[in-house]
């Protein structure tokens, strides 16, 4: 089972990298955003509690996001191959829920995948998919509200992953074909190293 989260700001390209990355390394794709946009869809319980949050540009309680997540990855077989998590963990509770987790699972969290673009093209960026797809939060003033949280509230994760020496920085701007083969990259290595230690037990 091998895991990765895929980290950065909104509009950093996560999406485009999941569907290479899903394709390349066969793993299952959770995607909290799309998660919660169903929930929205279908006007759950927990889409109105989420809306609440959403519609302001704030991040999701973390006992709320943990409780989807565990939802999706005991209701789901193919996670048992490894995940893509896009859109967690947010936070560093979330960071340390989500170890738990995989550890309850005999798992583990192999790698994250930093997406660093410059917030002047995650503006740029989300605008223009804003027009393209009629999200309603991907206006200028919502966008502009959730780059501020992200950076209070979810940048410290890069320090938090990168002192667990599971941060891979990955230059988020330029052809996406580039991008994705620096990642993969980054990831053939760890793999590599996994497969070395397995190998040595």
């Amino acid at each position: 089972m091998f895991n990765i989260v895929i980290f950065g700001a909104p509009g950093s390209g996560k999406g485009t990298q999941s569907e290479r990355l899903i394709d390349e390394y066969g793993l299952y794709h959770i995607s909290t955003g799309e998660v919660l946009r169903d929930h929205i869809a279908r006007g759950t319980e927990l889409g109105k509690i989420a809306d609440s949050f959403i519609s302001q540009g704030q991040l999701i309680p973390d006992e709320l996001m943990v409780n989807i997540l565990e939802h999706e990855l005991d209701s789901n077989p193919d996670t048992e191959k490894g995940v893509i998590f896009d859109g967690f963990p947010r936070t560093i509770p979330q960071a340390k829920a989500l170890s738990k987790m995989l550890e309850g699972r005999n798992s583990k969290l192999h790698a994250v995948v930093g997406l660093e673009v410059e917030d002047s093209e995650l503006m740029e960026r989300l605008v223009k998919r804003g027009k393209d797809s009629g999200r309603s939060d991907d206006n200028p003033e919502t966008i502009t509200r959730r780059l501020e949280v992200y950076h209070n509230q979810t940048s410290p994760l890069r320090d938090f992953y990168m002192e667990e020496g599971t941060y891979h920085a990955i230059p988020g701007t330029g052809n996406v074909d580039d991008i994705f083969k620096t990642i993969k990259g980054s990831l053939d290595k760890v793999i590599e190293l996994e497969t070395a230690e397995s190998s040595a037990l």
